[in-house]
């Protein structure tokens, strides 16, 4: 795999909300961004559910994306299966520059701060933090127990990233669209990636 360092790996574990993991793919794509993404099955099931609205099955990632037709580049992405302990980003000998984990479930949140890598996406977090490099969740679960606060704080410790998909009501946002993209702004924001997907509060006083 060409340009490792410069590769993003994007994991979509079994939250709703699986079009936050899309949406990135489909930007960091557009700025020509190579990617390996990895679908968990559960968020297979979802994905069919809130995406798709139950009117077809999912086949594979590159198909959705070009159904949506907003994404360019799709000679970028590489999909991953994620009981695929054989892909290069299970092994840190793969130097890619960030793992995001986008919707992140409480399942694999937990996983992730116990070293538990029973998964590709669970590995290739463990990867990234035994080689130093960013990783990045977006956890999605309300509202959160102890048990959850809990991991959350050990994963903060480990130094992952975290990014709860919350309202910018700043950015006044008209649909449901300008609320995905803001979520997915700001993880492209920790990525040092530009993006017009929000504009930055001042930006026009600057």
């Amino acid at each position: 795999m060409k340009d490792q360092k410069k590769m993003i790996v994007v994991g979509i574990s079994g939250a709703s909300g699986p079009i936050l993991g899309v949406r990135l793919i489909e930007e960091l794509l557009n700025s020509g961004e190579k990617v390996a993404a990895i679908v968990s099955q559960p968020a297979c099931q979802i994905i069919e559910y809130e995406i798709f609205r139950g009117e077809t099955h999912f086949s594979s990632l590159k198909e959705l994306l070009i159904k949506r037709g907003l994404a360019r580049n799709h000679d970028l992405l590489s999909e991953f299966k994620n009981n695929d302990f054989f892909a290069p980003v299970a092994s840190g000998s793969t130097k890619f520059q960030a793992m995001v984990v986008i919707p992140c479930s409480m399942k694999t949140l937990s996983a992730i701060v116990h070293g538990y890598a029973d998964s590709l996406i669970t590995r290739t977090c463990d990867v990234a933090l035994k080689e130093k490099r960013r990783c990045i969740i977006v956890p999605r679960e309300t509202p959160l127990s102890v048990v959850h606060t809990g991991n959350i704080h050990r994963a903060a410790l480990a130094g992952i990233e975290i990014v709860p998909p919350v309202l910018g009501f700043y950015t006044r946002p008209e649909s449901l669209d300008d609320v995905v993209n803001f979520v997915v702004g700001k993880v492209l924001n920790l990525l040092d990636r530009d993006h017009n997907l929000f504009e930055s509060w001042g930006k026009k006083e600057i």
